[in-house]
Parts: structure tokens; C-alpha cells; sequence
């Protein structure tokens, strides 16, 4: 099928009357949209709940750690009693 062709089979189909739509179909694709729309909301909204909480957690266990403090040398006994 070359290009004239296939202009011509495209023409063709865009020419034709369109098929009416069955109207008991819009009713169920608006209970579709609604589904998955408050699907996505529910998951976004615990996606950020999630998130929130990731950041406390790591938030606590920073200011509990520190890992920015270097530890105390291990390597020498203290002096004590001079």
C-alpha cells in the first residue's frame, strides 16, 4: 500500500457517517473516570504520607545520632590520676 493509497483509505473513513454512541456508555465512563481519578488522589495522598513520614523518621535519628559529631578516639586509654 503506497501513500496515495493509504491517503485515500484514510479519506475514506473519515468520509463515513460516525456510529452513534450508545448512551447507557457515557454513564459508565463517567463511574470509570470518577474510580480512577480517586484512585490517584487516594495514591498521591498517601505517596506525600509516606514521604512525611520518611522525613520525621530520618529527622529523628539524625538529632538522636549525630552522625555529624566524629566519634571519640578509641585508640589511646585515657589519662586519668596524673
Amino acid at each position: 500500500m503506497n501513500r496515495r493509497e493509504r491517503e485515500a483509505a484514510v479519506r475514506r473513513l473519515m468520509e463515513q457517517a460516525a456510529k452513534p454512541v450508545p448512551p447507557e456508555l457515557y454513564d459508565e465512563v463517567v463511574r470509570r473516570g470518577t474510580r480512577v481519578l480517586r484512585r490517584r488522589r487516594l495514591a498521591r495522598w498517601l505517596l506525600w504520607l509516606v514521604l512525611c513520614a520518611a522525613v520525621v523518621a530520618f529527622t529523628v535519628w539524625a538529632a538522636r545520632t549525630q552522625p555529624w559529631v566524629e566519634p571519640p578516639s578509641r585508640t589511646t586509654p585515657p589519662l586519668t590520676g596524673w
